[in-house]
């Protein structure tokens, strides 16, 4: 029977433990592994980031599905916290390098996982794709950004929405103003009405390892102004950094930050930020949507009455996707429990249990009803802009670049946070793309 995320978490216990899910049935997720040797327990070591709020609860729910497949199975929880991921990536590159891999590892689909390909350091995987069914299930739009030449090298667990924009209900009520503006002029002027009644009109973070949150708002500025086209095409060769379109957007990037007034450390972290707009210290946040399962498992807000959401302004009818991936590097330990995993990963209970936690949806081309009955409205609701709008890669979330260029770009905004020149930010981005357009 379907249920909502609190249900969900009430029943199964997932929310501060990795118990069993009052979710789970009979339907096996596909592979099972073997015992090791005299029929002993083997051990899955799996590398993330997920460590804490609802992407904790998500990883619990997706392992609980794993367990009851494979009860022989020992799941090692590599999880390594802080930076959105920047130190499980660092700590990851060292055990890559010494070539002692995890059995598998969490990276973001698309250009991210392009560099571990170009390293030799994991396995295709489309044999996988090809025996589960997934090159037919999978939405086409996605597979294309996730293939290289033809082939899959990992398994999408999830997708992202990652332009969209959260507001306080009461607050903006109480100001008059949209919390769904339709362009960016009408967003930079309720901005100017928020900051003058003496609130945070919008949240982020500058604190230094935080400048990914910044970095997240100016690509989806950057596609308000550009749209879908122009933005997949600053990342083939040939595209146009210095175009005067990059000049205005980045402009109105310069223009939104003024608003952005930074947070205390106390309020570092994304979901630190989010309890700003949760408790109406702030109106706005322009992050993705595991922030919904923040307000929702973490926060015990009701969307719709506390917070809601819309497209960041402009970017109407675009839907920038990240997607959260494991892999098969090459020299896992136990190669089948691998497998086992990624099968659970790409399978339609795994892929269920765990977006329907982690404030995410499935990559797959069709939800059907019964399955829409596990999301709540605001899943719904990105699940229907997904089957409706173009889709286009995260910069920030490893769908589009390079890590190289990724490092660069960070490097870029961490410039702009310490002289506040758009201009200047421009310059290094097109030295960026000189360097690592491909």
């Amino acid at each position: 029977m379907a249920m909502s995320r609190r249900t969900f978490l009430a029943a199964s216990g997932v929310a501060g433990a990795a118990a069993g899910t009052g979710l789970l049935s009979a339907c096996s997720s596909g592979t099972k592994t073997t015992a090791g040797a005299n029929g002993a327990p083997t051990e899955l070591e799996v590398f993330s980031w997920w460590t804490a709020g609802g992407e904790k609860d998500a990883l619990s729910a997706l392992v609980a599905v794993f367990s009851q497949n494979n009860p022989h199975v020992n799941f090692q929880n590599r999880a390594v916290t802080g930076g959105a991921g920047a130190n499980a990536k660092a700590e990851l590159a060292k055990r890559l390098a010494a070539k002692n891999p995890p059995d598998t590892f969490q990276a973001q689909a698309g250009a991210m996982v392009g560099d571990y390909i170009t390293a030799g350091q994991v396995e295709d995987l489309t044999f996988l794709y090809q025996q589960q069914g997934w090159d037919k299930q999978f939405n086409p739009q996605v597979l294309k950004l996730i293939q290289r030449d033809g082939k899959y090298y990992s398994v999408p667990v999830d997708i992202h929405h990652i332009n969209v924009l959260w507001s306080n209900i009461a607050l903006c009520k109480s100001l008059g103003i949209s919390t769904d503006p339709k362009n960016m002029t009408e967003f930079i002027g309720n901005l100017a009405k928020v900051k003058a009644h003496g609130k945070i009109p919008l949240a982020v973070s500058r604190d230094p390892g935080q400048d990914w949150q910044v970095k997240h708002i100016m690509e989806t500025v950057l596609l308000s102004t550009l749209k879908a086209d122009d933005w997949g095409a600053l990342w083939k060769k040939g595209g146009n950094w210095s175009s005067a379109k990059v000049s205005t957007a980045l402009g109105t990037f310069h223009e939104i930050m003024g608003y952005a007034p930074g947070t205390s450390s106390q309020y570092a972290s994304w979901d630190q930020v989010s309890s700003l707009v949760g408790s109406g210290a702030a109106a706005y946040q322009i992050m993705g949507d595991w922030t919904e399962a923040n307000f929702e498992v973490t926060l015990k807000l009701t969307g719709g009455i506390d917070y809601t959401w819309a497209p960041v302004p402009g970017t109407q009818g675009t839907f920038l996707f990240a997607a959260d991936c494991f892999t098969l590097p090459v020299g896992a330990k136990d190669r089948d429990a691998s497998i086992a995993w990624l099968t659970t990963c790409g399978s339609q209970i795994g892929q269920d249990d765990f977006t329907s936690v982690k404030g995410a949806i499935p990559p797959r081309s069709t939800v059907s009803a019964d399955e829409r009955d596990l999301f709540d409205p605001y899943l719904q609701w990105s699940l229907g802009e997904w089957q409706k709008d173009t889709i286009a890669g995260s910069l920030t979330h490893g769908a589009v670049a390079s890590a190289a260029w990724n490092t660069a770009i960070d490097d870029a905004v961490i410039g702009y946070l310490k002289d506040g020149s758009p201009q200047t930010l421009q310059n290094a981005l097109v030295a960026a793309a000189a360097k690592y357009q491909v």
